[in-house]
Parts: C-alpha cells; structure tokens; sequence
C-alpha cells in the first residue's frame, strides 16, 4: 500500500505545496504499521515473520512521506502533523508497557493487541474516506489518489487471503476484509466521478470547437 503514495507526492515535491491534500492516512498508517509490528513479534503472537517485516518496511515509507509533507506544509498543517504523531507515540508506548508488564502470555498479548491493530488497520483503510464528501461535492477525484484506492482494495485481499491459509489469523482476517470492502468503495466512487469529469472535459471541448467554428463563419460572411 505505501507505494501506492509515490505518484501523490512526486506532484507535491514538483509543485513545493501539499495543496488540498491531507496527511490522515499517512498519519493513520503510521499507527497501523507500528502496531501490526508489535503484534508480529514473538513475545506477542509468534510465527508473524512476515507481518513483522511487511509492515516494518511499511513504516519506514510513512516516516518519508511524513517528512515530505511536513517539509511543504503550512504552518498549520505542521503542527498537526507533530501534534497527531506526539499522542500516537504517547499511546503506542502506553500500550506496549501495559502488554508487556501486565498481560502474561502470547494468548493474552495477542488478543488485545489484536483488536488494536484491527481498530488502527480500518482507521487506515478508511482513512481515505474523509476526502469522499469532498470528492461527491466537487464532482472531482483529483484529491483521491487512483493508485491509493487501488493498492487499499489489493491490499485488503492479499492479507485476507493470508489470513485464511497460514494460519488462520482472525485478527488479520477481520480488518482486512473491512480494508478490501473499503478499497471497493472507493473504486466505485472513483469510477463514477473520473466519467463524470472525463464527459464535462468533452463537453467543454465541443463547446469550444462550436464557438470557434460560429465565430469563423460570422467572419466570412
């Protein structure tokens, strides 16, 4: 998924402005990536290789989409991006010391560590959502990254699919079923607003190409 933010912020180096876009899911994804990093580890649900490192890659994305973004900010848009990462920092380490000085074995760690990371993975995949009135009010996706939506819905699928074969992990399952139903959403959304606008271009142009040809033949006569 955290490819999927490359082509948003290549525009926003190229234009030194982070414009109308918001930092929530990159902010929302830290979260997610450094809890499910937690969960992947031994002393809290054993045999998570894969869920440690995936996500462990994950966050070091975020931590540089985060600077970008931070870097072309506004003033006001810094110092929420500061203040969102201070309390994530505060609760994820709340969190761990409570899991590790309080909950006694790998059952206990994993469920309650579980729901949170189930809480923060759809925090992620919904995040995106926020821009939707946004988008159906201004008719325009411009906003909503394609390829984010895209990567949310395949990511959805590819961890449910984990979740079922090796080995059954509900809490990857439950989440992640959300995150693809959540990507599919978005699509539709996309699909729907991306005809709108690609048929108000045409219209334009035939409009254009009218005026152009009326104001031709008022010349020549």
């Amino acid at each position: 998924m955290n490819v999927s933010f490359r082509p948003t912020f290549y525009r926003i180096i190229k234009k030194k402005s982070v414009e109308e876009f918001k930092p929530d899911p990159y902010i929302a994804t830290v979260l997610n990536c450094a809890f499910w990093v937690f969960y992947g580890l031994p002393f809290v649900h054993p045999h998570s290789f894969l869920v440690v490192t995936i996500n462990g890659v994950g966050l070091v994305f975020e931590f540089v989409y985060l600077t970008i973004f931070y870097i072309y900010a506004t003033n006001k848009g810094r110092r929420k991006v500061l203040l969102l990462l201070g309390l994530e920092a505060l609760f994820f380490a709340a969190v761990a010391l409570i899991t590790l000085l309080v909950l006694h074995g790998t059952h206990k760690r994993s469920l309650v560590v579980g729901v949170l990371c189930d809480i923060f993975n759809i925090m992620m995949y919904v995040s995106p959502l926020t821009i939707m009135a946004k988008v159906i009010k201004t008719k325009s996706v411009e906003y909503m990254p394609f390829w984010l939506s895209l990567t949310n819905f395949l990511n959805g699928v590819c961890w449910t699919i984990y979740a079922l074969i090796h080995p059954f992990d509900i809490y990857v399952l439950v989440s992640n079923g959300i995150g693809a139903l959540s990507g599919l959403i978005q699509l539709i959304l996309y699909a729907c607003y991306c005809s709108c606008n690609n048929g108000e271009k045409n219209g334009d142009g035939n409009d254009t190409v009218s005026t152009t040809v009326a104001n031709k033949n008022i010349e020549l006569v």
